[in-house]
């Protein structure tokens, strides 16, 4: 026996709600456990032919072609902060296209007198210069942190690297900085859970861009230190997450008089119990006490289901006590779920 009531659209509320956590990890094993995922890869600039065979590979949980970071961190993050000479970072020198819902709704943002133009993903409505090295031989150094860790992204301020090398840190605006040395040292996309140090030498230079916050420079003293932090298994890291979860809300409301009956088995005669693996099972009687038939019968809720429009029951919520009905007023269940 059961009994189905559809909810009107007000009985349905859905809420967003944020939550933080905050990760600290110490050691390679720590990064690469399998609850955690965060990989470390070495990019690699080289024009050298392509072999698949002898081509250097870096991560310690999947290897990656380095000469394939790098060109992927190149394109997709700094293809704008390149110019013609291509080896040191520059104000943004062609237009940043953010999309639209639709081509006309697309904006271009800054010149747009060079030819490429891209989206970056910049991290601050400042505008910074960005360094990326394309020397030759030169090395990035990428900290891949997955979703599932980070989840919407990480929040700005939060992340922290230490390696025998010293520490990093993000500003909150996008950018790395090598503590001690106050030295930007690359950049973190909070939406993709990606920190790229990109500085394997140290240009010459003391502005962020056109965005004057003070006196920085540019980049890492040398390439070890970059290769430290990505291959060294004295390492720590430590960020805030931000994830928006969705808490729906239920208003099960049962009138006066509905409801009136209830699904226990010891209500009828008859009844018999059983033992099975699971616990005592009670099986119905043939023939229902008259109390359970009165008008002033008053079952109580003990569990309440929610089932799809093929009436499948796909939630259930257990009351901590039994609840009983009212039979001359309307009784309303909250029933939350989070998602």
């Amino acid at each position: 026996m059961g009994a189905y009531k559809q909810f009107l659209a007000s009985d349905i509320v859905v809420t967003p709600l944020t939550l933080n956590k905050s990760f600290y990890f110490e050691g390679a094993a720590a990064l690469t456990a399998s609850n955690v995922g965060i990989d470390r890869y070495l990019g690699l600039c080289t024009s050298s032919l392509f072999n698949p065979s002898t081509d250097p590979t870096t991560g310690q949980i999947t290897p990656q072609y380095q000469r394939l970071v790098y060109s992927s961190i190149k394109e997709l993050y700094y293809s704008n902060y390149l110019n013609s000479t291509a080896s040191l970072g520059s104000p943004v020198v062609t237009a940043s296209l953010i999309p639209g819902a639709n081509k006309a709704g697309d904006v271009l943002v800054g010149p747009t007198s060079s030819a490429g133009r891209y989206w970056n993903y910049p991290q601050t409505t400042l505008t910074f210069e960005h360094y990326f090295p394309t020397s030759s031989n030169s090395y990035i150094g990428v900290f891949s942190i997955p979703v599932g860790l980070f989840g919407n992204y990480i929040q700005p301020g939060t992340f922290n690297i230490t390696s025998d090398s010293g520490s990093i840190y993000d500003d909150g605006q996008g950018n790395l900085i090598f503590e001690g040395t106050n030295a930007i040292c690359g950049q973190i996309f909070y939406p993709h859970g990606l920190a790229v140090i990109t500085s394997d030498s140290q240009p010459q230079g003391d502005t962020y861009g056109t965005a004057i916050l003070g006196s920085s420079l540019y980049g890492l003293s040398d390439t070890i230190i970059v290769e430290n932090f990505i291959t060294s298994s004295n390492i720590t890291c430590s960020f805030s997450s931000s994830l928006t979860i969705y808490e729906t809300q239920f208003k099960c409301t049962a009138g006066q008089n509905e409801f009136n009956f209830s699904q226990n088995p010891t209500i009828s005669s008859g009844s018999t119990t059983y033992s099975s693996p699971i616990g005592d099972i009670i099986t119905p009687g043939q023939y229902i006490y008259p109390f359970a038939t009165s008008s002033y019968f008053t079952p109580y809720v003990t569990t309440i289901g929610l089932y799809n429009e093929q009436q499948q029951l796909v939630a259930i919520g257990k009351l901590s006590q039994p609840l009983p009905l009212s039979p001359t007023t309307d009784t309303t269940i909250l029933v939350n779920i989070d998602r």
